[in-house]
C-alpha cells in the first residue's frame, strides 16, 4: 500500500494466506521442566563448564501415577531396575580385577528409561539396544550372566568370546537386534524389521535408542524419515543425557527439546523425565500400541542424566559437581522404591528388604558363573567367521511376505497382480 502524502496512516502487514501459519504440540509427561544454562571456562590448556544459570536446589518431584501399570507390573520393573544397577556394579568390579577385555559402558541413572521401555514391548516384537540399554537387554531375556560373559569374553558369552562388548543380540528366541557401534544406523535397521512384519502381514511395535549426540547424525535423519514416509511401528528412544560424550546439551543443537524434531518427520513427539518409571512406561506403551495400529512411528524424548563418564575411562571431570548432586536426588530406583513403598504402599519395607536381598542371590550366582566360565579355546576362533551351509538361514517369523509396493501405507493392497513387480529394471 502506498502511503499518501500528508497522511498519518502507516502500512499494513499483509495478512499471511490462509493455512500458512501452523502450530504443533508436543506432549510432556514431566512434572518438572528443569532449565539450567552452562558456560564453557578456560584456563591455559583446560576446559570446563560451569551453570551459568539454573535452580539446582529444587527437590525432586513425585512420581506420576501410570494409566496403565498394574501392581505386580510396577514391582516388576522395579526389581529389573535393581538387577540392572547391580549388574553394573558387578561389572565395575571385575573391570578393575582385569577380568573384563575391553571398557565397560555404564547407564547409572537410566535404569527407568531402559527397563521401562522395554517393558512395553510384546514377546513377539523386536528392539535394538544401545551400549546403556542393559537394563532392556534383561528385561528380553538375556541373564546378567549372560551380559558379564561378553564383557568378559568367555567362551559362554552370546558371541562365545569374539567380541568383548555390548555388541550381541538373539534374532530367534528374544528378536533383539545387535547393537551398531555407528550411531544412528540401528534406526533403519529396526524401520526394515517392521516393514518385514508388514509384509508378512502384521503391525508390530519396533523399538531402538540414540543419544543426544547420535540424534544429530544423518542416518538417523534418514531412517526415521523412511519410517514416517511408510507408517511404520517405529519407537525411537532419544535419551537426552545432557553430555554427548564430554558436549553438554547447550552446545549441540539450538531446538530447545529434542522431541521438536518429529514436527519435520510428520510424527508425534513426547517429551518424559528418564528418571520416572512410570512416565517412560506410558509414552512407551501409547507408542506401540500406535504402531500396533499401523498408525506409524513416535518419538520420545527421555530427560535424564549421564550419572557416570561415557565409559569407565572417563571419569566425566568436565561435569560440574552440583548438577550431579541435582540428579542424585532424581535417582530413578530410589525414587521408585519411594512410590511403592511410602506413596502407594504396594511393597512393605520387608518385603522390599526380600526382593532386594532376591535380587543380590541371582547377581551372585551369575557372577560367580561368568568368572568360573572358561576362555574360549584357541582353534575356536576359525569357527563362525565363514558362511556356512544354513548358518544365514532367516525364517518368517509372521507369515510367509506377501507383494507390498514402495508407497503403500498400512499394509493395504495397492490393487497391483501378484505376479507384477514392484520395479520393473531394463
Amino acid at each position: 500500500m502506498v502511503k499518501k502524502k500528508g497522511s498519518s496512516q502507516k502500512p499494513r502487514a499483509k495478512s499471511p494466506p490462509s493455512g500458512d501459519l501452523r502450530s504443533y504440540t508436543i506432549r510432556d509427561y514431566r512434572l518438572e521442566k528443569p532449565s539450567f544454562t552452562l558456560r564453557q571456562v578456560r584456563s591455559g590448556d583446560e576446559v570446563r563448564y560451569e551453570v551459568e544459570s539454573g535452580d539446582l536446589s529444587r527437590p525432586a518431584p513425585p512420581i506420576r501415577e501410570s494409566k496403565y501399570l498394574r501392581r505386580e507390573q510396577c514391582i516388576e520393573i522395579y526389581r529389573w531396575m535393581l538387577l540392572n544397577r547391580r549388574m553394573e556394579t558387578a561389572l565395575e568390579n571385575l573391570y578393575k580385577q582385569g577380568q573384563v577385555v575391553g571398557g565397560v559402558y555404564f547407564g547409572l541413572g537410566q535404569e527407568a528409561c531402559s527397563c521401562a521401555s522395554a517393558y512395553a514391548l510384546r514377546k513377539d516384537e523386536w528392539l535394538g539396544p544401545m551400549i546403556r540399554n542393559q537394563g532392556a537387554l534383561l528385561v528380553r531375556g538375556f541373564s546378567p550372566a549372560d551380559i558379564m560373559m561378553q564383557y568378559m569374553a568367555k567362551s559362554g558369552s552370546p558371541t562365545k568370546g569374539r567380541d568383548a562388548s555390548s555388541h550381541f543380540g538373539d534374532i530367534e528366541t528374544r528378536n533383539v537386534v545387535s547393537p551398531i557401534s555407528t550411531l544412528g544406523d540401528l534406526i533403519p535397521v529396526l524401520a526394515g524389521v517392521a516393514l518385514g512384519a508388514r509384509l508378512q502381514g502384521k503391525h508390530i511395535a519396533v523399538m531402538t535408542y540414540i543419544g543426544d549426540g547420535g540424534q544429530s547424525t544423518g542416518v538417523t535423519y534418514e531412517g526415521l524419515n523412511f519410517a514416517a514416509v511408510q507408517n511404520l511401528g517405529l519407537v525411537l528412544i532419544v535419551e537426552n543425557n545432557l553430555w554427548g560424550y564430554s558436549t553438554p546439551a547447550d552446545m549441540q543443537f539450538r531446538v530447545k527439546d529434542l522431541a521438536e524434531r518429529a514436527i519435520a518427520y510428520g510424527i508425534p513427539g513426547v517429551i518424559v523425565d528418564g528418571t520416572d518409571a512410570c512416565q517412560v512406561y506410558d509414552a512407551c506403551h501409547e507408542a506401540c500400541e500406535r504402531a500396533r495400529r499401523g498408525e506409524g512411528p513416535t518419538l520420545i524424548e527421555a530427560k535424564m542424566m549421564r550419572m557416570k563418564g561415557h565409559a569407565i575411562h572417563d571419569a566425566a571431570e568436565y561435569v560440574p559437581k552440583p548438577l550431579f548432586e541435582y540428579w542424585k536426588r532424581r535417582d530413578p530406583i530410589a525414587r521408585l522404591e519411594d512410590y511403592l513403598v511410602s506413596q502407594k504402599k504396594w511393597l512393605t519395607a520387608a518385603d522390599n528388604e526380600e526382593l532386594i536381598a532376591g535380587v543380590e542371590r541371582q547377581l551372585e550366582a551369575d557372577r560367580e558363573l561368568a568368572v568360573n566360565s572358561p576362555m574360549p579355546s584357541p582353534e575356536s576362533a576359525a569357527g563362525g567367521v565363514y558362511c556356512e551351509a544354513g548358518c544365514h538361514e532367516i525364517k518368517p517369523k509372521y507369515a510367509m511376505p506377501g507383494l507390498r509396493t514402495i508407497g503403500e501405507r498400512g499394509g493395504q493392497s495397492s490393487g497391483r497382480k501378484r505376479s507384477e513387480a514392484a520395479v520393473h529394471l531394463k
